[in-house]
């Protein structure tokens, strides 16, 4: 839906429509978390805190070139499953997170169409990958976070918890009371989606660029936006 039809912007409404509860993944709907600390050094500090401990084989050569830190995180625990490694690297990756949550950079729209969706009686809540503390650190920022908690659901010790498991949905729903049907997902990744199926939980992709856009509806997205500025127009009077 980044090319905007009729039908497309009635999907929309209905999906604004029905949403008691709005799921939003962090890193995309609500900010780029990375815009100012790359994401792919963090990846690269991370394989070389590991190789520099001897451990240069326990990823494979994709892992270590993917310059994704929750790939590099999911490797070594699905090798290490609850280990003192497992538990120390994450705690690295969330101090890196911690630093760009100070130079994130707020997505177009995103802080008045949160405020906007509280003040007509919307709850809303977090789902992420990313850690907690760097999600309420970041709201604090924006002076965001009365409008989320105490709903914020993000990464725990228990990694094999993260999207696209639905696990931090069914969290959600659980804490608001809230049946899927009556909630919608917001998120930007095929991994939000994947999550969103799962939990039987209405999904709206955001894609900030064709390349994004395309792996969403390839995914299976029905309704993506290129924007948050449509929701905002439907959701003011």
């Amino acid at each position: 839906m980044t090319a905007q039809t009729e039908n497309d912007i009635q999907k929309l409404r209905e999906l604004i429509a029905r949403a008691r509860v709005v799921l939003w993944d962090f890193d995309g709907p609500i900010c780029s978390l990375f815009s100012g600390h790359s994401a792919e050094r963090v990846a690269t500090e991370l394989v070389e805190w590991l190789e520099g401990r001897g451990l240069h084989g326990l990823l494979t050569e994709d892992e270590r070139e993917s310059l994704d830190p929750h790939v590099v995180l999911r490797a070594v625990d699905r090798r290490h499953p609850g280990s003192d490694l497992v538990t120390e690297l994450e705690e690295r990756l969330t101090q890196e997170e911690l630093r760009a949550a100070s130079s994130a950079m707020p997505t177009a729209y995103a802080d008045p169409l949160i405020r906007t969706w509280t003040a007509v009686g919307s709850r809303l809540a977090v789902a992420t990958n990313n850690s907690p503390r760097v999600v309420r650190k970041y709201l604090a920022s924006r002076g965001l976070v009365s409008c989320f908690v105490p709903h914020i659901y993000g990464r725990t010790q228990d990694l094999q918890h993260l999207k696209p498991d639905p696990h931090c949905l069914n969290r959600a729903l659980r804490a608001t009371g809230t049946a899927p049907s009556a909630s919608l997902m917001i998120g930007d990744a095929p991994s939000d989606h994947e999550a969103a199926l799962q939990a039987g939980v209405p999904f709206l992709g955001y894609a900030r660029n064709e390349r994004k856009a395309k792996l969403l509806k390839a995914a299976g997205a029905d309704v993506v936006v290129g924007s948050l500025e449509p929701l905002l127009r439907m959701l003011r009077p």
